[in-house]
């Protein structure tokens, strides 16, 4: 699988390393995902009785809630669905994908088209959100288990419930989220980055016949984008400019910045857009510049545009997936420009998450810790953490290494 598309404009160069040099990264993050990550939720996650996955698992990979999680649910089932169809086609990889598509069609998916954030191990509905993001990882999910298993009824099924969320991606109220006389109008960064990353999933990289909608993704998320501040705002007024006066207004996500990044990059290179792809770059820079905490490594989780304290209390914590996002945003970013300055951002990213987030005792990843890189919650799967950030990034990069390896 090559994971780097560089369909139009020159080929990614190799980097500034040598191929020794990249064989050996290559392989320690082929260990690292098959011989630590993967293994992990193949012996805890799979739910065989009631169908798809237990998401929450502490350290040793127990169940601790038998709640289960609608994003959660749709990541894990592209997670087998791409290991399965890229990797190697080992049948329990299909079967765990079929678990998880199966659970989330027949199961989760509400008579009025939701998908719920929270539900029973049965899959009846706890609470539904009002967002789009469940139904976003529906369309995920069911994507590439089409393409994994060959039945079509569930690409068009895809097809079904992505015309649905751009139908309610803009507006909210759509969704049951009312407008009130006193709110500020904002835009959120997660909408357009996700539709982004969305097309790219639904139609394996290809963006027809959606290039009207990718297009719309783009515009809205470049008004995030401010290159005379070097920042990624995560709100924006719908007309691009800042709010300074509400802290969701002066409210940076470094971690959110890089990934979008790399979705625009990605889109960048198959568009062969030289100058977005330059400004991805710059995007995944500038907010790694910005978050990076200098007196203890790692990537702050939230940070405040006037440098005021940010509201959020968790915003000095050391999270697994932004440090995911930078591993493979940064690699990417050397592979396109073969800068020595992206390859160190990669490495210096690569040294911090590898030497702190690994659990070398039971498996799979930490995902929270402190300012100073202490293990702050111990559980491997929760709410918010599964199957998803952690292998996605160490598969790219081990592809990503491969093509850099052999020069594509």
């Amino acid at each position: 699988m090559t994971t780097h598309p560089g369909a139009a404009g020159p080929a990614p160069g190799p980097g500034p390393a040598s191929a020794a040099v990249l064989r050996g990264l290559r392989t320690e993050f082929e260990e690292e995902l098959f011989g630590s990550v993967i293994p992990f939720w193949e012996r805890h996650s799979w739910d065989r009785r009631h169908g798809g996955f237990w998401n929450c698992l502490d350290r040793t990979g127990q169940i601790f809630d038998v709640t289960k999680y609608g994003w959660l649910q749709g990541r894990e089932t592209w997670l087998f669905s791409k290991l399965y169809r890229t990797v190697e086609p080992k049948p329990v990889w299909l079967e765990m994908a079929r678990s998880g598509a199966e659970f989330l069609r027949y199961k989760a998916l509400t008579p009025d088209d939701r998908i719920p954030f929270r539900m029973t191990a049965e899959g009846a509905p706890v609470s539904i959100q009002r967002k789009i993001f469940s139904e976003c990882f529906y369309v995920m999910a069911l994507a590439e288990y089409a393409r994994a298993s060959g039945d079509e009824s569930y690409a068009r099924e895809a097809r079904r419930m992505f015309e649905l969320v751009w139908s309610w991606a803009f507006d909210w109220t759509k969704v049951g989220r009312p407008e009130y006389a006193g709110a500020t109008p904002l835009e959120s960064l997660a909408v357009p980055m996700i539709l982004m990353n969305l097309i790219e999933e639904l139609t394996d990289g290809r963006a027809a016949p959606f290039e009207r909608e990718l297009a719309a993704c783009q515009e809205a998320f470049l008004r995030h984008v401010k290159p005379a501040e070097r920042r990624v705002y995560e709100f924006v007024r719908p007309d691009g400019s800042l709010c300074p006066e509400l802290p969701e207004g002066r409210q940076l996500n470094p971690g959110h910045a890089i990934e979008a990044g790399w979705f625009l990059q990605h889109w960048a290179r198959r568009q062969g857009d030289a100058r977005l792809s330059a400004l991805a770059v710059d995007i995944v820079r500038w907010s790694h510049a910005e978050g990076w905490d200098a007196d203890h490594g790692g990537l702050f989780y939230f940070l405040d545009a006037q440098g005021r304290s940010p509201v959020q209390l968790e915003w000095n914590m050391k999270l697994w997936w932004p440090h995911c996002e930078a591993l493979y945003a940064h690699l990417l970013d050397a592979s396109v420009t073969g800068s020595d300055a992206d390859w160190r951002l990669f490495l210096a990213t690569k040294d911090y998450t590898f030497a702190r987030f690994p659990d070398r005792e039971y498996g799979e990843w930490y995902g929270y810790l402190d300012r100073e890189g202490r293990v702050s919650q111990s559980f491997k799967g929760g709410p918010y953490k599964c199957a998803f950030h952690v292998p996605r990034a160490l598969l790219l990069c081990r592809n990503l290494l491969a093509d850099m390896e052999q020069g594509r």
